[in-house]
């Protein structure tokens, strides 16, 4: 069948598709400029609240306190309020593991024994303080100096139980440790 062959309804049909497509994006070409201006207007009134919301926190930063008053803030409350390290008192850690506990003593750390204490010793580990200061990762490289016989411990809540013990957290340190008996958790 040739050009000239096809019916006339058949390009009357073309026509008037062609015709309504035209239409079609006539008008989607005439609502995309309105909807890119209200978008246009969102966008400023955003960046509107945006720097109202820059000048609000600014505001708000400069009515805190410096951070080396909040950082001695911090620490003069901490001493205060949990009593760190000021003074070694074994009567009250006598009566909450009634038993004599000697200052930085490391076996007072459930899991950690005579041998292992020795081992953080050699590692210069030798007080509460610088174990509680101590990675577990760096804790596990010191049982790993020991051998192979030392890898069934875990050493993850050491530096935790020698904060405590630092800090003169009896009752606590031995609540904990009754609760994770033989480094069971």
């Amino acid at each position: 069948m040739s050009l000239e062959e096809v019916p006339l309804f058949y390009w009357t049909i073309l026509f008037v598709v062609a015709v309504i497509f035209g239409i079609l994006g006539f008008i989607y070409g005439k609502a995309s400029p309105s909807s890119s201006n209200e978008s246009s207007e969102d966008i400023q009134m955003l960046e509107i609240a945006n720097a109202q919301l820059k000048s609000d926190l600014m505001a708000c930063q400069q009515k805190l306190p410096s951070k080396e008053k909040q950082e001695d803030h911090f620490k003069t409350e901490n001493v205060a309020a949990l009593g760190t390290q000021a003074t070694f008192d074994p009567k009250r850690a006598k009566a909450a593991f009634g038993k004599n506990i000697k200052e930085n003593d490391l076996k007072l750390v459930e899991g950690i024994g005579p041998k292992i204490e020795g081992l953080f010793h050699n590692f210069d580990i030798k007080t509460w303080e610088k174990l509680s200061e101590t990675s577990a990762d760096t804790c596990q490289k010191v049982l790993d100096s020991g051998g192979k016989r030392y890898r069934i411990h875990d050493p993850a809540s050491w530096p935790m139980q020698a904060k405590m013990a630092y800090e003169g957290h009896w009752e606590q340190l031995a609540e904990w440790q009754e609760k994770h008996r033989a480094g069971k958790y």
